[in-house]
């Protein structure tokens, strides 16, 4: 189950991600995103893609896509070089996921999400769940260095059917529905949708 090419973080590695989600901190925050939920509250967990807290807090359902995220890099990467030198990867992680949650905040990309009911409302990430969200992918860049390569594959699985069942959406379904909505799974996806209901 373990990799013979795991690899434990160095302090340089730390340095990188901790400058990392600087980056994205600072930048958010200059284009106007609050530091935390307007709410005033900081949660562990929201439960529900359709509370307002999803996306302003530690951890949410979208959680799982972003440590998918950092497993992607790692399988992607073997698939492709085989045995690609660890920093190198690494450094694809920091930048990819630094320009993800960059690119996510533009004003094209949210309007994207606002135009699928789902994320109908959806002011973006606070800086703490955006900056979370980062630091997800690593844990999951990370993970996925530690395992063999059909563990990655498996534990990817695992996590979108685990997001789909129970939230409803899920990375892949997020792609689908931003590049091609399907009327189908968007009723699906409302079916849970508590203001919908009653």
């Amino acid at each position: 189950m373990i990799s013979a090419h795991r690899r434990l973080p160095e302090p340089w590695h730390l340095s990188a991600a901790f400058a990392g989600a600087t980056v994205i901190g600072v930048t958010l925050w200059l284009w106007g995103q609050p530091l935390i939920c307007t709410c005033g509250e900081v949660k562990l967990w929201v439960g529900s893609v359709f509370s307002e807290g999803n996306s302003q807090h530690v951890a949410d359902w979208y959680t799982l896509s972003h440590m998918i995220h950092g497993m992607l890099v790692v399988l992607t990467g073997r698939l492709i070089l085989g045995q690609p030198p660890f920093t190198l990867l690494f450094a694809i992680a920091v930048v990819t996921g630094i320009a993800w949650e960059i690119v996510e905040h533009t004003d094209w990309v949210l309007d994207q999400f606002r135009a699928t009911t789902i994320y109908q409302g959806y002011i973006g990430d606070s800086v703490l769940n955006a900056v979370a969200d980062y630091l997800w992918m690593l844990l999951g860049f990370f993970l996925a260095n530690a395992l063999r390569t059909v563990w990655v594959v498996a534990v990817i699985l695992a996590l979108e059917v685990v997001a789909t069942v129970t939230a409803r959406d899920s990375l892949t379904l997020t792609t689908l529905m931003l590049v091609y909505p399907v009327e189908a799974v968007e009723t699906w996806q409302q079916a849970i949708n508590p203001s919908r209901q009653g």
